[in-house]
């Protein structure tokens, strides 16, 4: 993977005025942002949020799954500590991309679950890939992190990039109706820690 730094700006937002990196992909295109707060590159642990796109929780408000409250629940916790790092990377739909995404949720109004639904398009239940953290950190001097995840394949990419999870800290936000067998198959067939 060739991601390399492209730029970075202010970003003002509801919660504070945060600085956003952009990074790029070169193997397959795909753009991917580092939104920080404070001095992340002190070698002082961050509080930090790897958060994979999702169009339809994040700027649909989907109820479907929790994505959208926990990406604001982030960036509200780092704003309040002043400091952090939320990672925004571009895999929709756990990897299979927006439109098979929507393929899944037919599987799924027929009764199938997120992780058979993705199976039965011939995908694994989990695509991502955190390799792309390794460089991100190194361009932001980001050694340690506070981990904002219920999910151990993140504690697990950041260790295996070289960076310490010094805590994990759960993330757990916007249950529903909805998404009551989302987050129960999260839990019972990915291992999320709720």
């Amino acid at each position: 993977m060739a991601v390399s730094f492209v730029e970075s700006s202010k970003l003002p937002t509801p919660w504070g005025v945060f600085d956003i990196h952009g990074f790029e992909d070169s193997d397959n295109g795909k753009e991917h942002v580092v939104l920080t707060l404070g001095d992340v590159g002190d070698g002082e642990p961050v509080l930090a949020r790897v958060h994979s796109e999702c169009l339809t929780g994040d700027g649909l408000f989907s109820m479907r799954c929790d994505c959208g409250s926990q990406l604001r629940a982030a960036l509200e916790k780092i704003a309040e500590e002043g400091r952090g790092a939320l990672f925004y990377l571009r895999q929709e739909g756990r990897g299979i991309g927006l439109m098979n995404k929507i393929r899944a949720y037919k599987l799924q109004d027929a009764g199938a679950d997120t992780v058979e639904a993705n199976e039965q398009l011939g995908f694994g239940a989990d695509m991502r890939d955190y390799s792309l953290l390794e460089m991100m950190c190194e361009h932001l001097h980001i050694t340690k992190v506070r981990l904002m995840t219920n999910n151990p394949r993140k504690v697990k990419a950041f260790t295996d990039q070289g960076v310490e999870v010094v805590e994990r800290l759960p993330l757990q936000t916007g249950q529903n109706p909805h998404n009551a067998k989302y987050l129960a198959t999260k839990s019972g067939k990915l291992g999320h820690l709720f």
